[in-house]
């Protein structure tokens, strides 16, 4: 089970790489046009609909890129697949279309599918997706259906398998959605404990997008507590409104980036100008804009105790700051340029005080992030089972180099006649074969790999380094000219 969730993890690294940069642009143009959202100046406009045209589709994307990632093979059929199954049960799941199936009026539709469109929705649709991949891309049917044989016959089973899943979320999606709502309600009547309680399921509930449900009780008008429009209309009670907003600011702007720096420095070595890249562009986003999807995806799979832990810590942040009334806001998320914002506002109460709080956060999530990974030897981004110190160096052909050093890999795994599938990892390629006595392991050492690894009667890993991408890339090549 936990070598599955690492896998989801590592399936969700493509999608992830790009929300800091998407996220980076929304919060500079709502930093130009914090109330307007792009109403009353162009570029605010066109630097948020940039930022939101990637940030509001996360879920397509990590429908793609958990098919791609998860599928036997990295191939196109799959990451289409993944797109057909989201689109499936998005559309069958709509309002307008659940009010057709059940012969009611729009209005009266559950408001749980008007969130259908969420991460986890996303992610289950990649998985279905590479199921059906794995499954039937090469099935060959009757001659009279020879057109929609092996990978065309991929989208259409998975199309098949979203309307069974769809028939189940019908029942289950909405029973679940309402359950959240009445429990939001009941702990709202808890004084800082319920902040606290709303924080660390307003964490847990991220991978499965059932966060909408609380937010809508404590930040909207759902139950008549509506967090998020008082205290930016100064309709409240000072120290009070605002309760289910502050807590989140020293997670966000300080604790997450912590968490960040903590996984870099828990790296291995050959993996921490990777990792490095993307903690301090994904740390970056959550400090500046709030947006904290690229950091807590990153190890949310691959190390769910951590990820527990920070729901944890979101909850208790949340209790402390409704504890002592301290209190601000945001529009967008608990970020710097929302902290600024709100600061100045009639109902924001010793602000300042949560920048304290945060860098006690930030020590927190630092040492306890460390403690946890190094403890429990946990996955984190640069820490994988597959991670070899050591890389090919890379000379200045590096193109002909690659395709010089896959020839040689290839042919030493026996070729063609030999190799029935290749996939890789972040530093090894990952390769299926007929028979392992025709692998040459001398052939493949002497291309200047740092290890082989055989890990299954016919399963063996060539570890090759931070460069596999590359040979990855020009094994593909070898293989389909041969197709």
């Amino acid at each position: 089970m936990m070598n599955y969730l690492q896998r989801i993890g590592r399936s969700l690294m493509l999608p992830v790489a790009v929300l800091p940069a998407a996220a980076i642009l929304m919060g500079i143009g709502y930093w130009i046009d914090p109330t307007g959202w792009g109403a009353d100046s162009p570029v605010a406009a066109f630097l948020i609909k940039a930022g939101a045209s990637i940030i509001d589709n996360m879920a397509i994307l990590f429908a793609v890129g958990v098919a791609l990632g998860m599928a036997k093979a990295r191939d196109g059929s799959a990451a289409l697949s993944g797109l057909v199954a989201y689109l499936v049960i998005t559309t069958l799941l709509s309002s307008g279309s659940v009010a057709m199936l059940q012969g009611v009026e729009p209005e009266a539709v559950n408001p749980a599918f008007a969130k259908i469109g969420n991460q986890f929705v996303g992610i289950l649709s990649g998985l279905v997706a590479a199921s059906m991949y794995n499954r039937f891309s090469h099935v060959k049917l009757p001659d009279a259906l020879a057109f929609f044989s092996g990978k065309r016959l991929v989208p259409i089973m998975s199309a098949v398998a979203m309307l069974v899943v769809s028939g189940i979320m019908l029942f289950v999606w909405p029973v679940i959605y309402t359950a959240l709502v009445s429990f939001g309600k009941e702990i709202s009547a808890l004084s800082f404990t319920g902040a606290g309680l709303y924080g660390f399921f307003n964490r847990l509930l991220i991978p499965t997008g059932l966060h909408h449900a609380l937010n809508s009780v404590f930040w909207f008008d759902v139950a008549g507590i509506n967090d998020i429009g008082n205290f930016w209309s100064g309709n409240g009670e000072k120290g009070v409104t605002g309760m289910y907003q502050a807590g989140f600011f020293p997670v966000m702007m300080f604790g997450l980036p912590a968490a960040g720096l903590a996984m870099y420095h828990a790296a291995k070595p050959a993996k921490k100008k990777q990792v490095a890249s993307l903690m301090l562009a994904a740390g970056f986003a959550s400090f500046f804009t709030g947006v904290t999807e690229p950091l807590e995806f990153a190890f949310m799979f691959v190390a769910p105790a951590l990820y527990l832990a920070h729901a944890v810590l979101t909850g208790l942040s949340l209790a402390i700051a409704s504890f002592f009334q301290w209190t601000a806001g945001f529009g967008f998320s608990a970020g710097f340029v929302d902290f600024v914002l709100s600061s100045r506002l009639p109902l924001a109460n010793m602000p300042f005080m949560l920048l304290v709080q945060g860098i006690v956060f930030a020590l927190i999530y630092y040492f306890l992030f460390r403690f946890l990974i190094a403890k429990f030897n946990l996955m984190t981004p640069g820490r994988e089972e597959d991670t070899e110190e050591g890389a090919i160096a890379e000379p200045v052909s590096q193109k002909d180099r690659f395709a010089a050093m896959a020839a040689e890999i290839y042919a030493g795994l026996g070729g063609d006649m030999n190799v029935t599938s290749v996939d890789n990892c972040i530093t090894r390629l990952r390769v299926e074969v007929k028979n392992m006595d025709a692998v040459d392991q001398q052939r493949i050492k002497a291309t200047g790999v740092p290890g082989i690894k055989i890990t299954g009667s016919n399963s063996i890993q060539v570890v090759v380094g931070t460069s596999v991408q590359f040979v990855a890339d020009e094994v593909e090549k070898l293989r389909n000219k041969s197709a």
